[in-house]
């Protein structure tokens, strides 16, 4: 029997995930344990494996687009086997419910007279769900992380009216973590492209409809929209989508005006961005052949430099090129990626929410340099003075559990175990991978830890174990010359750790004003669950194991 897979919540904050990648396509088997898709959430983009037997029937998203956690991901059953009831009869349930209760809510004196058209539209979107006769499919944008709402199309690689075949690449989408391609997994002509380059698209909404040449996708786009709105008939999309058609080919037209129009902001997918990197390519010399002369991935490598130096000649030969007039105004609007969405919310509401207080203090880190100099003489993986602030932090925190808690709302959490969240910068944010049990663990496996993780969040490669369940966090800003700053509380965490440079100094030692190498570290702590007194007592036992780490070892 067939049976729903639906997005599952692979994170604390997963709200819905993208699809990166299908690994299986349409009347293709799947077994238990098999590799089914590749789902990006907020944090990382991970491996979904399958739960049972059975052929792939329907797939609820081509990949770049989102699905909302709990909605259809994919359809198993037995090859053959009828899956649209199944389909039908949860979007019907959905749309049921949402029309009664707008139905009640507008006039809810007129009820009875209401009776009969709502059973008049549900029997019209019956008879208009009923698209069996159709050859077309329509592909729904996927939630590719635990906060998607939405995907903006970076580019796409096909026009209306293209053949797109199974794995050729047929958009670029950008998400809150990653701009990826998103290939079809299905065969047939472009019918219907749901919204413009850079336009976004909620997650659930219709991305595209692919099937043969000629299919009635009106009639397959209007059932769509009558059961997403209980029943209501659709004009929008349709009108929407001939005025795409009959623009299409001034819009191609006009791909090389907008691309000279536009040479200090280059239109480009970040792919084809990245391959000219790689390659060395100027890519404001690229002709785009994407929409409104967008530089896609073809256009690079189909790229020759030669001609690109033999076309500026031509054109510094009859146009020089004046300087920018100093003095001359301009700006630049970029839309904030999905990340930084992410970011600007969850930080807005633990500062504003939660009430922060710091604690700054000097720590002399003589000690820990010869400590550190001497360790990495036998130390097999290279030990940093960040790996020791990790170490140091976890045996503070042993002795002070009142720093290891979590704030959640009506009761607080005090942690037995300790696990340190380390912030690590990446394209476009920021992610915390976690330091399991660091207190139990050597200078030399937290440094090969840290540096495994570092590398996985930057390859954007990290699981959800590898992000959930900090219990303290670290934000270290030294390697940029930092002298000292103050972070925020990363929830539920109820303390963050800044960490500064290293800095050489005057100090006074033994009444002799010496050289010394001084660190600042600043305690930002959320006072609902842990007071001034408590964490100047964690920085005091914290100043103490690093200026002789010995103790650390203990």
């Amino acid at each position: 029997m067939a049976e729903i897979v639906r997005m599952p919540k692979m994170s604390d904050t997963m709200t819905e995930g993208v699809i990166a990648k299908w690994h299986k396509k349409v009347g293709e088997e799947v077994k238990s344990g098999e590799l089914m898709a590749e789902i990006e959430t907020d944090k990382a983009t991970m491996d979904y494996e399958s739960f049972n037997d059975g052929t792939v029937l329907y797939l609820g998203a081509k990949e770049g687009e989102a699905v909302t956690v709990n909605d259809v991901l994919a359809i198993v059953g037995k090859k053959g086997e009828d899956y649209k009831a199944l389909l039908e009869g949860t979007s019907s349930a959905a749309s049921a419910g949402g029309k009664v209760s707008e139905a009640k809510a507008e006039s809810p004196k007129e009820e009875s007279p209401k009776e009969e058209p709502l059973k008049e539209e549900s029997t019209a979107v019956a008879e208009k769900i009923d698209t069996s006769g159709i050859k077309a499919e329509i592909v729904l944008m996927p939630k590719m992380s635990d906060t998607m709402t939405e995907g903006v199309i970076a580019g796409w690689n096909k026009k209306i009216g293209d053949t797109v075949k199974s794995g050729e690449l047929l958009a670029e989408i950008e998400t809150d973590k990653a701009t990826m391609e998103y290939e079809s997994y299905n065969d047939g002509t472009l019918l219907y492209m749901g919204a413009d380059a850079g336009k976004a698209v909620a997650v659930n909404g219709v991305l595209a409809i692919i099937g043969e040449k000629d299919a009635d996708y009106q009639t397959l786009l209007k059932a769509h929209e009558a059961k997403a709105s209980g029943g209501s008939t659709p004009v929008k999309e349709e009108s929407k989508q001939e005025s795409k058609t009959t623009s299409s080919e001034p819009a191609a037209e006009n791909k090389a005006v907008s691309q000279e129009s536009n040479n200090d902001r280059v239109k480009a997918s970040p792919l084809a961005k990245k391959i000219a990197s790689e390659k060395g390519y100027d890519i404001s010399k690229i002709s785009g052949s994407g929409d409104n002369g967008r530089v896609t991935k073809s256009d690079v490598e189909n790229f020759k430099p030669s001609q690109a130096v033999t076309t500026d000649s031509a054109k510094g030969a009859s146009a020089p090129v004046l300087p920018k007039v100093v003095g001359e105004e301009s700006f630049e609007e970029v839309n904030v990626s999905q990340m930084r969405k992410t970011i600007a919310r969850r930080l807005s509401e633990s500062k504003f929410s939660a009430p922060h207080f710091y604690v700054t203090m000097e720590i002399n880190m003589d000690k820990t340099i010869e400590a550190r100099k001497s360790i990495n003489e036998i130390s097999p993986v290279k030990v940093s003075f960040n790996d020791f602030v990790v170490k140091a932090v976890a045996a503070a925190l042993r002795q002070h559990p009142d720093v290891n808690v979590s704030w959640l709302g009506d009761k607080m959490r005090k942690n037995h175990h300790i696990h340190i969240g380390i912030a690590v910068a990446v394209k476009d944010g920021l992610v915390v991978p976690v330091v399991r049990f660091a207190d139990n663990k050597s200078l030399s496996h937290i440094s090969a830890e840290v540096k495994d993780l570092a590398q996985r969040a930057h390859d954007k490669k990290l699981q959800p174990s590898d992000w959930e369940g900090s219990t303290f966090t670290i934000s270290n800003l030294g390697m940029f010359g930092v002298d000292e700053f103050t972070a925020i509380v990363n929830p539920p965490d109820a303390c963050i750790l800044a960490v500064g440079g290293i800095k050489e100094t005057a100090i006074v030692k033994n009444g002799q004003l010496v050289p010394g190498s001084v660190m600042k570290v600043t305690l930002s702590c959320d006072h609902r669950a842990v007071d001034g007194a408590v964490g100047a007592a964690f920085l005091r036992t914290l100043k103490g194991l690093l200026e002789d780490p010995v103790r650390i070892l203990i």
